[in-house]
């Protein structure tokens, strides 16, 4: 059955005032708050801590103490090799935070010293493989450690986002190279975090 136009109207109307009625009264509304980013999502809006932003060249490892691939035996930390590691030259261990990579964002601790030498060019993160690999469009070779099917990408350039820092020795600020000795040193100056910032838009 159709409802005449003056008495959908009417019915219109007494619902609005219901609702305004009850939120005067205080009662709160059952629809959940929303933003709007800009893009057409109405997520709600969150912010994180951020200590620490940047940007550097990334390469990637998978040391399991094996002997295969550069391995230099078990990670620093303790911790066995995994998804999710990665090795700084110079930030304390389990330091977290994670890296975005054209949109694609991967959460990280670091559980590791590195990278060494090409620390000093610049190459401030070791990711793990696997990371490195779902980053770069290509696969985990269990059987070389290396990455395969990503056209032989073995640096990229990734941003870098610090969220907590760990409580051992290491420079809590810009990563420096392996060779300076910083990641043996406490230190009790960490950088002045940046103002807090709207979740970015990256997933993980």
């Amino acid at each position: 059955m159709r409802f005449s136009t003056t008495l959908r109207n009417r019915l219109i109307a007494a619902t609005l005032l219901g609702a305004s009625v009850l939120t005067s009264a205080g009662v709160v509304s059952a629809l959940p708050a929303a933003a709007d980013t800009g893009t057409g999502s109405t997520a709600p809006a969150k912010s994180e801590t951020v200590l620490l932003k940047g940007s550097t060249k990334a390469s990637y490892f998978w040391d399991d103490s094996s002997g295969r691939a550069g391995d230099t035996g078990l990670p620093a930390s303790g911790k066995p090799m995994q998804k999710g590691m990665i090795a700084s030259p110079s930030w304390p261990l389990f330091t977290e935070g994670y890296v975005i990579y054209k949109g694609k964002k991967a959460k990280f601790f670091v559980g590791d010293r590195g990278p060494g030498v090409p620390s000093s060019s610049g190459v401030m993160i070791d990711l793990d493989a696997k990371t490195f690999a779902d980053l770069t469009g290509g696969t985990f070779n269990s059987g070389t450690l290396g990455v395969d099917g990503n056209g032989g990408l073995g640096h990229i350039k990734v941003d870098y986002v610090i969220t907590k820092w760990g409580d051992g020795v290491g420079k809590k600020n810009y990563p420096v190279a392996f060779s300076s000795g910083a990641w043996k040193v406490k230190d009790s100056n960490p950088a002045t975090p940046p103002k807090a910032v709207l979740a970015d838009a990256a997933r993980p």
